[in-house]
């Protein structure tokens, strides 16, 4: 705040100025103004310093965009505790043990393994040395398609693409792209990738088809003296890359001018029933889909059984009266990013015990919220947002149940008024009997959060009730409350028609198999949170077990963002759109007005912005992909999900106990970031992907042939 000691610290030769925030603080508002303020006399000092700025809470942010010089196109970031925290919890909901992958992605570890440890902590620890980097690509990718270069990526140089850097046509600022479909990767493109080390990322820059092409090992993938980097992009490095780009498709096959590969007698594989619902609307360049998505799986299933009518609509609609039904109302906030509902009364939403008991509540998330009438907001919106992102359609939207004291709720409810299927239990997250009334054994996540601030005497108990919230659910019992789940097809998701992730049987169900996150304020007191482990209570957060598994989260992993921001904006970038379901500046700028989320009418425009693809989780042991938990590779399915189904594999998510055969989806199980190509696969794993969004969900159901 003083000029001379901003002039001692030579604030205006340094490369950056990070601002750290006390995420222990009483009042996280008085936190924020006083750092915001240290910003302004920052820039007041020196408006060219770059500043990468802690903020507490989510709505602060907008008092950043009223400094003249704040500037994010000149490296100006800010990190929001509560929208990245809850942003990965939420992602937990729709792939559980998440948060860790991403957690574990920007902490800059080494990730060696070690024969002290037990089989399980080895595959883990080698996956937390993953980070995420940025290369530009080589002529070679000029002219492929996303997944044509992911594969090669993969499959040629041991590396995971995810994501690209995209120009706009009309010049103007530049947009990440996360496994995109359908257009061409132009020359000079930047590519985000997962990797073990800097170095290893070299490899998409130097990786030349004339040189490297029988190239075996990929470490000896070096800078070569091809006629390809002379002089920049040569006319026939792009033919060579659209060569490379047909063959990965087709596996060498012939190619029919549409682009898919011909059959044994020069035929096109044969039409689905999807085809047959006439000759598709054109598109616009952003929603275009890629020329050859139908490839048929090597061993053909049969079908699964899926209603064909999901709330009253059918599954597989024509494009032309998808757009007519969807502009007969606003379904969509302004940006046509998020899921959109009229304003709704907190009163039209409460339920009582009885009331939630009469409801049917399944695959639904269970929000175990501690809070006094007068605590610290700590932005709901931010959990909820993410879960109701425009690409889910509508019934694949989870229902949110929150159990916590009404008085603090009505004050977050501003914010959360136009975001469909929310309900509050007035209660007590401590007490059984509302967790029963919400069936949270049937849920598809519990999430445990405190808005109470820590007392500053015992550190250790800062977070008592999470703590006692989840050793509570974990010593119920559930009888056989619901005999036979008859109707368990019908709420399902086409997600999950590729292999149920939570089965639910009837039957006894004990509260350790409830799928739980469970968010801490000390790191130290994740000791308490698993009897059955023997983590020291000086281990890592990193290494604990409940974190490895995904249950349990805390704020203090986010810390090192601020270095991996200095180092690499664009990760951060990143990682904000994969985790918060699609916040654009635009949305910013929107709820920065206060007024909250608005709704717009559905245009082609609008609906475009649906096309971009979600975190998902599939399993192995059914649906078209159980053939590979039979003993594959894990680059086998890699490739076939790529390709069959334009899903880019990310990560599996392990029985800790591999002797266990059975699906047993609530056993303890642990995530692998980016396993090795050649990492064997079991039945019972379920994969972390990146799925595209599909308009008429054709693929997912696998359905097509039943009409």
């Amino acid at each position: 705040m003083n000029a001379m000691d901003l002039e001692r610290a030579k604030v205006h030769d340094a490369d950056a100025c990070l601002v750290l925030a006390n995420k222990y603080c009483p009042d996280p508002d008085a936190e924020d103004a006083a750092n915001i303020m240290r910003v302004i006399s920052m820039k007041n000092y020196c408006e060219e310093s770059r500043i990468i700025i802690q903020l507490m809470q989510y709505h602060n942010k907008a008092y950043l965009l009223n400094i003249p010089s704040w500037d994010w196109k000149q490296g100006d970031d800010v990190i929001c505790l509560a929208e990245l925290k809850l942003g990965f919890i939420a992602q937990s909901c729709l792939a559980p043990g998440f948060s860790t992958m991403m957690a574990n992605l920007f902490a800059m570890r080494s990730g060696e393994p070690s024969d002290d440890m037990q089989a399980w902590q080895n595959d883990y620890i080698q996956g937390t040395g993953c980070e995420m980097y940025t290369e530009t690509l080589s002529p070679t990718f000029t002219g492929m398609t996303f997944s044509q270069a992911s594969e090669l990526c993969f499959v040629k140089l041991k590396l995971l693409l995810l994501a690209v850097e995209v120009r706009p046509d009309d010049g103007g600022d530049t947009k990440i792209s996360i496994n995109p479909r359908g257009s061409k990767i132009p020359a000079n493109t930047v590519g985000f990738f997962i990797a073990q080390s800097a170095e290893e990322v070299k490899r998409a820059w130097y990786y030349c088809k004339a040189c490297h092409e029988d190239v075996k090992n990929e470490n000896q993938i070096k800078k070569c003296k091809c006629k390809n980097f002379i002089g920049g992009m040569m006319v026939h490095s792009v033919l060579k890359s659209q060569q490379i780009g047909q063959h990965i498709t087709t596996d060498g096959k012939p190619v029919q001018p549409n682009g898919v590969a011909a059959t044994k007698s020069g035929l096109q594989p044969p039409p689905t029933a999807v085809a047959k619902t006439g000759s598709p609307v054109k598109k616009s360049v952003s929603m275009k889909e890629e020329s050859a998505p139908e490839i048929v799986p090597e061993n053909p299933r049969a079908p699964i059984r899926q209603d064909p009518m999901r709330n009253g609509h059918p599954v597989i609609v024509q494009p032309a009266s998808d757009f007519d039904f969807e502009k007969t109302e606003m379904k969509y906030d302004s940006t046509g990013m998020f899921h959109w509902t009229p304003a709704r009364s907190i009163d039209d939403c409460i339920l009582d015990r009885n009331q939630a008991a009469m409801t049917v509540l399944n695959g639904h998330v269970v929000v175990c919220l501690f809070a006094h009438s007068d605590s610290p907001l700590i932005g709901l919106r931010n959990l909820v947002m993410p879960l109701r992102a425009s690409n889910f359609h509508f019934h694949e939207l989870k229902h949110v149940v929150i159990v916590g004291a009404v008085d603090y709720i009505k004050r977050e409810w501003k914010t959360l008024q136009n975001l469909p299927k929310i309900s509050v239990l007035n209660g007590s997250p401590l007490s059984r009997a509302d967790l029963r009334a919400v069936n949270v054994n049937l849920c598809d996540m519990c999430v445990i959060l405190s808005a109470k601030v820590p007392s500053n005497d015992d550190p250790t108990l800062a977070d008592k009730e999470a703590i006692l919230a989840s050793l509570n659910i974990k010593a119920m019992t559930f009888g056989d409350i619901i005999t036979n789940i008859e109707s368990m097809g019908d709420s399902k998701d086409a997600l999950n028609n590729m292999g149920d992730t939570t089965v639910k049987r009837p039957g006894p169900i004990y509260g350790t198999n409830v799928p739980m996150i469970t968010e801490l304020v000390n790191d130290s007191n994740v000791q308490f949170l698993d009897q059955d482990d023997d983590d020291d209570p000086d281990t890592e957060l990193y290494l604990t077990q409940p974190f490895a598994c995904g249950t349990a989260f805390a704020v203090s992993v986010l810390d090192s963002l601020m270095s991996t921001t200095y180092f690499n904006q664009n990760a951060l970038t990143l990682i904000r759109s994969l985790i918060t379901g699609g916040a654009t500046p635009e949305l910013e700028i929107i709820l920065a007005e206060g007024a909250g989320l608005r709704g717009g009418y559905s245009t082609p425009d609008t609906l475009s912005h649906r096309d971009r693809c979600r975190v998902g989780q599939i399993s192995l042991s059914d649906g078209p992909l159980a053939t590979f938990g039979e003993g594959r590779k894990y680059q086998d399915l890699f490739v076939a999900s790529l390709r069959n189904y334009g899903m880019l594999c990310i990560g599996l998510y392990r029985l800790r106990d591999a002797a266990l055969t059975t699906v047993d989806a609530t056993s303890k199980r642990y995530v692998i970031t980016n396993p090795p190509f050649d990492f064997g696969l079991l039945p019972t794993d379920q994969v972390y992907v990146l799925l595209p969004f599909e308009r008429k969900q054709s693929r997912f159901s696998f359905s097509e042939t039943e009409v």
